[in-house]
């Protein structure tokens, strides 16, 4: 699942002294990134498991609880402290609605009628909005004949998966649309994060775990509004929904972050192209989900459309 970008971070005003050599990791970075992969891999699966005995605004409710516990213990420990500015407060609820609150929610709502396969995979699509909306939003951001190729081949994709000769016979049509908004609130929120929260003061650990803080009362509000108390706590949708929140929200943002900082942004976001394929397969072989051809097949071309749009023109060498 995707989480919020970085904002930019000032660097601090005293240079004169050298930096201290930051910690070495204890695991290797390719190891953080396979567990990343499949933490967020399996959300999906994780998602349908907990809708099984929970209302979707429950589950999006406790995973996001159980990140934000997850995270908060971070900050204790490092000693980060939220932000102080009501600006940037501001700024992190609208944030925490297009980022956390609405996809979480739109999925878990998706997931009553799509199998989780089909989710994962239209999770696969968020580059595809995001470098449509970031040419419109983001002026620094140019079009190239081949991120344009590439936009054109993922939706070429999902047209695929979705099965359009077929006049998408047989696909629940309020379902994939719900997971496919779920996929454009992502880029929404990443670049409104862009455009009002670079340059802030405070720490990326920070501003995302007071996001999700805000993220968990909005649902705090939405959930007593739409669904009624649960009757009983079944095992296993509850241990789903824990472990949804806190590894796949807490945790693999805490993973995602050392990523970028430790081998950069783009290498980092490669784990999106790793997630539909672990979805379907975690779907397949673990809830007996059926696939049909078109599903791998389109999905392979989304991601490989999704990955042209991410590349980025060689800067010019100098002689």
């Amino acid at each position: 699942m995707s989480a919020p970008a970085a904002p930019r971070i000032r660097p601090p005003s005293d240079t004169s002294l050298p930096a201290p050599p930051a910690p070495r990791p204890v695991l290797d970075w390719r190891v953080r990134f396979a567990a990343l992969s499949l933490i967020w891999g399996f959300s999906f699966l994780l998602i349908k498991v907990g809708t099984d005995g929970y209302a979707p605004f429950q589950v999006t409710f406790g995973r996001l609880l159980s990140g934000t516990a997850v995270l908060a213990v971070a900050m204790v420990v490092r000693r980060e402290r939220p932000p102080r500015s009501g600006r940037t407060w501001a700024h992190l609820f609208v944030a925490a609605f297009f980022l956390n609150a609405l996809p979480f929610s739109l999925f878990a709502y998706a997931e009553l009628t799509i199998p989780s396969t089909l989710a994962g995979i239209c999770n696969a699509t968020s580059p595809l909005w995001g470098m449509a909306l970031s040419l419109v939003a983001l002026s620094e951001d140019r079009p190239t004949r081949r991120r344009v190729a590439g936009l054109g081949l993922g939706f070429i994709g999902v047209l695929t998966v979705l099965g359009a000769w077929q006049g998408f016979t047989g696909l629940d049509v309020t379902g994939t649309a719900m997971a496919l908004l779920a996929s454009l609130s992502y880029p929404v929120g990443w670049i409104y994060v862009r455009r009002t929260l670079a340059g802030t003061d405070s720490s990326t650990l920070a501003l995302t775990g007071s996001q999700l803080f805000l993220g968990t009362a909005q649902l705090a509000l939405v959930v007593p509004l739409f669904t009624t108390t649960p009757e009983r706590f079944p095992l296993l949708p509850t241990l789903a929904v824990v472990a949804l929140g806190a590894l796949g929200t807490g945790l693999a943002v805490l993973l995602q972050y050392g990523l970028v900082q430790e081998v950069g942004p783009t290498t980092a976001q490669m784990v999106t192209y790793f997630i539909p394929v672990i979805a379907t397969a975690a779907g397949v072989t673990l809830l007996g989900e059926q696939l049909s051809w078109n599903t791998p097949v389109g999905a392979l071309v989304v991601i490989a459309g999704a990955a042209l749009t991410q590349l980025r023109p060689r800067a010019a060498t100098q002689p």
